[in-house]
Formats: structure tokens, sequence, C-alpha cells
């Protein structure tokens, strides 16, 4: 055997030990991921790894798979292919709420909160997987033919009551209390207004507050800023870069590239279902493969996405950093 072949060799063994031991180590780690729609490759063999406090954005043109892959991590879809892990733990056959109480919370492309409930009250809604006292029996939800016996449990404890649930009661009323103050600014004054009086900019941190006070291991955010202005963006990730420090692993889609580019560790480039680039955002920002798929091959040549974020003049217009109204990212 040649000195070439061996080095050769011995790269590739040291790549996939690497690839490996990333895999070993991730919060999140999706393998082969696909999902189809009547012959349509929505999700097409994606694999990726979200680290713990690591912060992953995924972004692409409109239709390229980016919400689709978040509803297959969350539960909300069933993959067709592939596998995703949580800490090692398999949980693409598992229902979107055995998802929450294992540690991923996440909010909607087009914000969803409960109109007539107050602030307060959407994001203790949040916490709900995190009981136990009030809860019963809650094991045997999972089973069909006993599902009565725990909501039986619930209703007694609900009218009745037991010291356990009003301590944990009290626990609750703190943690929503804390997250509501995250956003005091906007939501302290509202926190007991019910939801269909909010603003279209503060229903949505309602969901994100609902979504933080299940105090997550993996958070999963589906264009935070969609229909909000350039200073409400500026609120929001100011929040994001305070969660970052904070060490909260985040997986992002968002299309306002200036807020990607300054909250990310690493980014993800979908187009057409499949992932076209990885890595840095310093490094994603400059792949030609990314300005293509932004701009069209005649236009992006010689160009950057930092083009796409100055000149507005993306195939998606709400890939700027400006006003986002439709997010219409998957049907």
């Amino acid at each position: 055997m040649s000195e070439n072949t061996a080095a050769a060799d011995a790269s590739a063994t040291g790549e996939v030990d690497a690839a490996a031991t990333a895999t070993a180590d991730a919060l999140l780690s999706v393998d082969g991921l696909e999902r189809h729609f009547d012959g349509v490759r929505a999700v097409d063999g994606v694999s990726f790894t979200v680290a713990p406090h690591e912060v992953v954005s995924i972004i692409g043109p409109n239709g390229s798979g980016k919400t689709t892959t978040l509803n297959l991590v969350s539960g909300a879809l069933r993959a067709g292919a592939g596998t995703i892990s949580l800490e090692g733990r398999r949980i693409d056959h598992a229902d979107p709420a055995r998802i929450a109480e294992e540690g991923v919370a996440r909010t909607f492309q087009n914000g969803r909160v409960f109109a007539t409930l107050s602030v307060r009250d959407n994001v203790e809604v949040g916490l709900h997987s995190t009981l136990v006292a009030s809860r019963p029996f809650r094991r045997l939800s999972r089973l069909f033919l006993l599902k009565w016996v725990p909501l039986l449990g619930e209703l007694f404890i609900a009218i009745i009551g037991t010291p356990a649930s009003r301590r944990e009661q009290k626990q609750i009323d703190a943690a929503v209390e804390s997250e509501v103050q995250r956003f005091e600014a906007r939501l302290g004054p509202r926190r007991d207004d019910p939801a269909y009086s909010l603003s279209y900019a503060n229903r949505r941190r309602t969901e994100i507050a609902r979504a933080l006070a299940l105090q997550p291991k993996l958070l999963l955010l589906d264009e935070p800023t969609a229909g909000m202005n350039q200073s409400e963006t500026a609120e929001v990730l100011e929040q994001l870069l305070q969660l970052k420090a904070d060490g909260q692993a985040i997986l992002l889609v968002e299309h306002k590239l200036d807020l990607v580019m300054t909250v990310s560790d690493r980014v993800i480039v979908m187009d057409g279902g499949r992932i076209i680039a990885e890595g840095p955002p310093q490094t994603v920002r400059h792949d030609p493969a990314v300005i293509e798929a932004y701009l069209g091959r005649r236009r992006g040549l010689g160009g950057g996405v930092d083009d796409v974020v100055s000149s507005g003049d993306a195939v998606s217009g709400d890939a700027v950093s400006g006003d986002t109204t439709t997010g219409g990212d998957e049907a």
C-alpha cells in the first residue's frame, strides 16, 4: 500500500470517527429523513445534528422543506423514512405530546394561541406535560383502554385539589410569571387580557413564552419574527441572543437573513427538500449553491448572500430583514 493511499484511508477513517463522535454527543440527531406528499419529495434524505447549547438555523427559498422538517422533528408529521433521536433515544415514532414530555417545545409558522384564554393561561398550557401532582396515573394515558382513568384523576384533582396539587400550582404560577416577565414591556401589562385582543406580534411573543415555559432541552422556532416590523424583529433578536447566552439549544427556521447570520452557530440551507449547504454563517453566506438558490443561476453569479440581504431582491421577498406577512414555506 502506498503512503498516499494509507494517508487517504487514515483521513477517511478520521472523518468517520469525528462524524460518529458528533452524532453520539448530539442533543438532536436526524438521519436520512424523508417525507413525500403525493409524489412530491418535501424532505428528501435530510441528515443533521444539533449539539447541546447550539443554535442551528434552517434557511432556504419558499417550498424548500424547512417547516416540514420542523414538523417531522416535533411529531406533527410522521416521517416516511429515516430516524430522529433526542439524546440518543428514538422519537420519530412518538406523538407530539410524548415528544414534548421528552423536552422538545416549538412555535408554529402562523402563530397558534388559544384566543379566549388570557396571556397567563396560554403560557400555563405549555407546562401541562410537566405536571405530576395534577396528573395522576399519567402513564396510563398511553394505554388505549385505560385512557379514561387519568382523565378522571385530573378531573378529581381540579375539583377537589390536594396539598400536593396546590403546591404544584404555586410553582406553575411562578414559572408563568417568569416567562411573562421575559416579555415584560409587551406582555406584562396584558397578562390577564384574552389572546384575541393582542396584536399579531404579541400573539407571537405569547407563543414563544408558552414554549419556553416548558424549559425545553430543544426549542423549535418556526419563523418567530414573521409579521413583525424592524423594531419588533430587533427585540426578538435580542431575546434570542439572551437565550443563546443562557445555553438554550435552538433549531430555528427563519427568512430574515440578518437575524439568522447574527444568532446562529451553524446554518443549514435547504432547496428542493435537500440540504445544499451547511456550516458557519460566514461560510454559508458566500456558498455558490446558496446564492443560486436565492437569486437564480444567472443573477447569482459573482454575488453573495450579503447582496440578497442588502438588495432585498431574493426570490422569496421575505428573505430580507423587513416585514414578513405571508410566511408561506410549505403547504
